[in-house]
């Protein structure tokens, strides 16, 4: 009987990631949390699990949305369980990405590098986010929003603000995008799609992206270090179209998001103003190697996200009132590109 024929490529769909070993790397280099007692510790808790159902409620009341689908709590989690969290709902998202046709043993020596790496990023990440709502996790991956209690503390420590204000103030963002992904029902398909699709395109050849190099370093340069717009430069014209279309919704996500939690106004959480006027001063802040770090994760880039994105949103309210605004969630047709979000008036005369 002849030996079965073992190929020596591999095309099993999704990114080329030894997703165990991120979830190693990222537990091992993640920080602990501030020192806090056992009775702070399940205060917060509490509070913060309750807190997501409630903020929920009032993102209910200024959008519009979600009319009776159930209130849910949150799930609380420290630095490494966020971290493991986080990766599974990437191992998730990504997992429908079909690549080229890869060699077994670049392939293995590709994931591991990338578990290492996609690990480290995750561990500096761990130590800064308050909360995340993931469309694509949970043991159903159907859906998890996570608050990260010990950056949650943290965070309100450094600001100096009232605790039970910044718990609700932070459960309102992360509540408004799970809101967005449970209210829209063609959302959280047409975002998986998307990456697959950007995942899924064919790389130029080496000889296009050496060519493209002298433009991207000049972009570079003209954009004063922005990685953002060097990862643009060097995609080609259908990788560039598609991540657009990513960028433009992920801008309105995140800025709608900004929106609503302020617009619930200080009868929700009495001390509003102060909370974002520190806590913007504080995604510009920190030391050198953190501004560093900030611009390769591209952080940087994901801060202007949310001032354009809520630029957008308050305008068009201003002018159309909430009702109108929510006809941006109709179909994907109807979504602002990333010239509308600039241009509000041009979205609203293409969508009346």
């Amino acid at each position: 009987m002849n030996a079965p024929v073992i190929p020596d490529t591999d095309t099993t769909p999704g990114l080329p990631v030894n997703w165990a070993l991120a979830r190693r790397t990222a537990a091992r280099l993640v920080p602990a949390g501030p020192p806090v007692s056992a009775e702070v510790a399940r205060e917060l808790v509490e509070r913060l699990r309750a807190d997501a159902a409630v903020a929920e409620g009032h993102v209910r009341e200024v959008t519009g949305m979600g009319e009776g689908l159930p209130l849910l709590p949150a799930d609380v989690v420290d630095r490494p369980a966020w971290a493991a969290a986080a990766i599974d709902g990437m191992a998730e998202l990504t997992s429908g990405a079909q690549l080229p046709k890869t060699a077994r043993a670049a392939r293995a020596i590709t994931g591991t590098t990338a578990g290492l790496q996609i690990g480290g990023v995750l561990a500096f990440v761990g130590a800064r986010v308050l909360g995340q709502y993931d469309p694509f996790g949970g043991p159903a991956k159907d859906g998890r929003l996570l608050l990260v209690a010990p950056n949650v503390y943290a965070a309100q420590q450094a600001l100096d603000v009232p605790s039970g204000d910044f718990g609700l103030w932070v459960c309102l963002h992360e509540a408004t995008h799970r809101l967005q992904f449970t209210a829209v029902p063609w959302l959280r398909r047409y975002f998986a799609d998307e990456v697959g699709h950007f995942l899924s395109i064919s790389t130029d050849s080496g000889t296009a992206l050496l060519e493209r190099l002298p433009e991207a370093v000049k972009a570079l340069k003209a954009s004063k270090g922005d990685s953002l717009a060097l990862v643009e430069i060097l995609q080609g014209p259908e990788q560039k179209a598609v991540l657009d279309r990513l960028l433009a919704l992920t801008t309105l996500l995140e800025g709608h998001a900004d929106h609503v939690m302020d617009a619930a106004g200080p009868e929700v959480v009495p001390s509003v103003a102060t909370i974002r006027a520190r806590f913007t001063q504080r995604r510009r802040g920190g030391g050198l190697v953190d501004r560093i770090l900030r611009a390769l994760l591209g952080v940087d880039a994901k801060v202007k996200q949310y001032a354009v994105g809520s630029a957008f949103t308050r305008q068009v309210v201003e002018q159309v009132g909430m009702e109108g605004f929510n006809k941006a969630w109709t179909s994907p047709d109807t979504l602002p590109t990333r010239d509308e979000l600039a241009a509000p008036e041009k979205w609203l005369a293409r969508v009346p």
